[in-house]
């Protein structure tokens, strides 16, 4: 945890750490000076003098690892950082000229907040810096935040929570209220451990924590996935030719249920060429048992999230934050414009009081309201279990893969057994009159892309997740090319006929 003894970079010093060396070329025009209160002018120029800046951000453009890159950087040693109209001023020219010449745009902040000299104005001001980083955003720009210690009040209320994503600097002071004004206001301390960048990752509210000389490895990985270079056409594999295996349904359900099978952790490390974790919802929750991320299959982008299977099967049910977290994933891809993919591997969702009272059949629904809407191309993955809501919200999309011994049900088989015969011990019938297998749901129209197992997944799982990952690539590539407009209507027209008789066989 950083102590009051630590020494934090300056703006200039973040800069130089962050920039390729010499990229750096600054913005800012000459600042406009307050309403003439003598003490308060005094306070500014005794600000500059310390500090050796006009102002309490630095704006301009550099280069990071060659890519041109717009950076907003608090310097806290003026004024504790704090937000005036003419740094306001300075910060909304800053993001909308990012804006307007299409750049990525890195804000590092360290503030108290708003300035307490300039009163409800300067206040006020958090609103224009929100209006311009929400235009950004909205035009499909990446907007990443490095959170410096300490960011507090209006700043993190504002510009400093936005980021597409945001990563902080280890043991930053990190809230909204200052645990000073805290203490002032209620006599005691703030409690210890809360306001810190750590708890805050655990609570999901920021993505990682790092130091500032690792910075440009995280921007560089983020912007190489995120801003999105012309890629050729990716040449068809040879799964498009793989059928459904002969193999009865339950048989199927046995082979998913192998601890050893591949999950989503290991088609990432075996199938992508990069992958940046995120982290929790940005709103306080973070359940383990949803990954998120923003990886690359072979040329193609995307933000992937899915089902994280535990190593313990009895903690594998899906609770609503997971939900919340894969719907941050959804806005991600819809903003950013970049396709998303889902991957399906699932017991089923929590059964609990807390699942209950957290609105789990809500969530449900908003995910599969999202999903069916979403405008970006969307590609789902049957990777294993696919059982009930926890399946069916991650489901909906313009391509589906399956792996071959993957299903689909309403519930386990056993689950479904017990309703129709009072017993678990029909439920390898149960699996068959379903039709939960590969097989049906190919015949059906759902799946459209089969990627084989020799014999089984979890004998060859490297092999398997390359060749899995190959099909994900194809088609996101294939998706590339379509309209998003063209895209909602195939897509919705697709759970349209699913199931309706004018489909495949298999």
């Amino acid at each position: 945890m950083l102590t009051e003894k630590t020494r934090h970079l300056s703006a200039s010093e973040l800069i130089d750490v962050v920039l390729d060396e010499g990229s750096f070329t600054r913005w800012d025009g000459p600042v406009t000076e307050p309403d003439p209160d003598p003490a308060y002018l005094a306070d500014l120029e005794r600000a500059r003098s310390k500090s050796g800046v006009d102002e309490s951000v630095i704006t301009g453009e550099g280069l990071i690892r060659g890519r041109r890159v717009a950076v907003i950087v608090s310097e806290f040693a003026f004024l504790a950082g704090s937000i005036g109209q003419a740094a306001a001023d300075r910060i909304v020219d800053a993001v909308e000229r990012a804006t307007r010449e299409r750049l990525p745009l890195l804000a590092g902040p360290a503030s108290g907040g708003t300035r307490m000299q300039e009163g409800t104005m300067a206040f006020l001001a958090m609103v224009r810096i929100t209006a311009a980083v929400r235009a950004h955003r909205q035009a499909a720009l990446p907007y990443l935040v490095y959170l410096r210690h300490p960011t507090t009040g209006g700043v993190m209320a504002s510009w400093g929570s936005l980021g597409h994503v945001t990563v902080a600097e280890p043991g930053a002071l990190l809230g909204f209220l200052g645990p000073r004004v805290y203490e002032a206001l209620y006599g005691e301390p703030f409690p210890e451990g809360v306001q810190v960048a750590e708890n805050l990752f655990d609570k999901g509210l920021v993505d990682a924590v790092v130091p500032p000389d690792q910075l440009p490895q995280i921007v560089d990985r983020a912007l190489s996935m995120l801003v999105q270079e012309p890629a050729a056409p990716v040449p068809a594999p040879a799964t498009l030719e793989v059928r459904p295996s002969t193999v009865p349904a339950w048989t199927s359900v046995e082979i998913s249920r192998n601890p050893r099978r591949p999950d989503l952790r290991q088609l990432l490390t075996h199938g992508a060429s990069d992958v940046l974790p995120l982290n929790g919802t940005g709103q306080g929750e973070n359940d383990p048992r949803l990954l998120l991320a923003i990886a690359r299959f072979g040329s193609q982008s995307c933000i992937v999230l899915g089902h994280n299977r535990p190593k313990r099967p009895r903690d594998a049910a899906m609770g609503p934050a997971s939900l919340r977290e894969a719907r941050r994933g959804m806005r991600l891809a819809e903003e950013l414009g970049l396709p998303l993919l889902t991957v399906i591997d699932t017991a089923g969702a929590a059964l609990s009081k807390e699942a209950e009272e957290g609105g789990l059949a809500g969530e449900i629904a908003r995910s599969l309201h999202d999903l069916i809407g979403l405008r970006s191309p969307t590609v789902s993955v049957l990777l294993g279990q696919g059982a009930g809501g926890a399946a069916l919200a991650l489901l909906p999309a313009d391509r589906t893969i399956a792996a071959q011994h993957a299903w689909l049900s309403p519930l386990p088989p056993e689950g479904a057994s017990a309703i129709v015969h009072r017993t678990v011990d029909m439920a390898p019938e149960m699996s068959a009159s379903q039709g939960v297998h590969v097989a049906s749901l190919y015949a059906n129209g759902l799946v459209d892309h089969i990627v084989d197992e020799r014999p089984d997944a979890a004998q060859e799982g490297r092999a398997f997740c390359g060749r899995m990952a190959l099909a994900v690539e194809y088609e996101l590539s294939a998706l590339a090319g379509l309209s998003v407009d063209e895209l909602l209507v195939r897509r919705v027209d697709k759970f349209r006929q699913v199931g309706a008789g004018a489909s495949r066989r298999a």
